[in-house]
This record gives C-alpha cells, structure tokens and sequence, in this order.
C-alpha cells in the first residue's frame, strides 16, 4: 500500500524551455536504464526473494523509483512547455512532436518505447541483485553526459537517493 504526497519528492523549478536537452533527459523516464524500468525492475522482483527484509528493501526502493520518474517526467515537461513551432524544428523535437505534441510519453532517447523488455527478472536472488546493480551503474553514468548544472544538480539528487537504496 502506497500513501501519494502531491508534491515532488525534490523540487524541480525549471524557468528556461530546450528540447534538446529535454530529448536526453528523456531517457530517464522511459529509456531501458531510465527510471520506469529500474521501479518495475524491483517491483517485479520481490517476489522471488527468500527473505521478507529483501523482499521490503525492493519494495520501499521500486517505490522510490517512481518518485524518481515523477520528477524526470516534470523536468521534460517544464523543458518542453509553450515551445514554439520554431523551437520544435530547429531542436530536432519534431518527430516526437508529430506523435505526443508536449505530452511527457516514456521513451529513449532515440525513441525507442518503453517497454519490458528493458528490463529482467530471473527469479534467481543473486541474477536479479546483480541485473539490479549493472543497471543503477548504467544509469548513474548516463545522467553526467549532456546536463547542464540546473539539470545535474536535480539528478545528483536523485542519485543519493539511489546510492542509499544499495
């Protein structure tokens, strides 16, 4: 059972619009090491862990994820609010333009969907902690390329959070 505050579990206060960076961050949200897949990731394998401690500790973390999620999907949508239809052109946002308009829709950077797939669960304790760890490394090493200082300080944020949760 869940207990939703309606507030960030940050505070994401972006004054400036720029769809390309909005693209990169992006994959956050809905890329294969993006913050969807790393809630589902854990959700998802609770259930085969043998201890109920582990099993809480994957819980409280997939939890956290989408607490994480919540707050990528604020930093796109305040990168791509009132965008001109010059600004959607001339930053490459176009194509995601055609099919979403300013809708916060989880995909990869290169626009691949969100989906399953991105993500495993063997069902064995040690496979899944290990996908676990090689996936929250992936993350935590795309989350330095292309953000400027409001951005990385945001997800510098999130990944303390992370960092507790191991």
């Amino acid at each position: 059972m869940w207990n939703y505050e309606k507030r960030l579990e940050y505070p994401v206060n972006i004054k400036e619009t720029n769809p390309k960076i909005a693209q990169y961050i992006m994959s956050q949200y809905g890329g294969p090491d993006g913050e969807i897949s790393a809630s589902l990731r854990y959700l998802s394998q609770r259930y085969s862990m043998p201890y109920r401690e582990v099993m809480g500790i994957l819980t409280d973390i997939g939890t956290e994820e989408m607490a994480h999620y919540e707050m990528v999907a604020t930093i796109v949508h305040q990168l791509t609010r009132n965008l001109t239809p010059e600004e959607i052109r001339e930053s490459g946002f176009g194509d995601y333009y055609i099919d979403h308009t300013l809708g916060v829709w989880p995909q990869a950077a290169g626009g691949v969907p969100q989906n399953a797939c991105e993500f495993q669960v063997k069902g064995d304790p040690i496979t899944d902690i290990m996908e676990d760890m090689a996936a929250d490394a992936a993350s935590a090493h795309v989350q330095h390329l292309h953000s400027p200082k409001p951005y990385r300080i945001i997800k510098k944020k999130i990944l303390r959070k992370g960092e507790r949760n191991v």
